[in-house]
């Protein structure tokens, strides 16, 4: 697998198509913080750590998902850096969008706050 992050943006869009209640991943540092940010924005509802998996529980309101998108940003062959200046604005602030800076894993709306610039990984809205 050359892309993790892309893998596990494509194992949690396809359980949200067929409606399932949780989904396992292979477990990594950087998938762990990415799911422990989208249980804190409330995109998910709860993440947990077993024998090397991350389960991570999908949200549900009114049986339609409560992510309607995962779009990977940043690419092993094409990375996207960005200043603090220019970080994305997510569908007019109502989707997050994930950045890896140096002070670690965080949204756009922390490291806007914290004027901090990095990678974008993903778009969830």
């Amino acid at each position: 697998m050359t892309d993790p992050i892309a893998d596990m943006l494509t194992r949690i869009r396809n359980a949200l198509a067929v409606r399932k209640a949780q989904v396992v991943i292979p477990l990594s540092k950087i998938k762990l913080n990415m799911a422990k940010i989208l249980e804190r924005e409330k995109w998910i509802e709860k993440v947990e750590t077993k024998n090397n998996e991350i389960i991570i529980s999908l949200k549900y309101e009114n049986s339609s998902p409560a992510i309607t998108k995962l779009k990977r940003i940043s690419k092993p062959g094409c990375r996207v850096y960005v200043k603090h200046t220019e970080l994305p604005i997510v569908l007019d602030g109502l989707g997050i969008a994930i950045i890896s800076t140096p002070q670690g894993l965080m949204t756009n709306k922390e490291a806007k706050n914290k004027k901090v610039g990095g990678e974008v990984l993903c778009e969830i809205f």
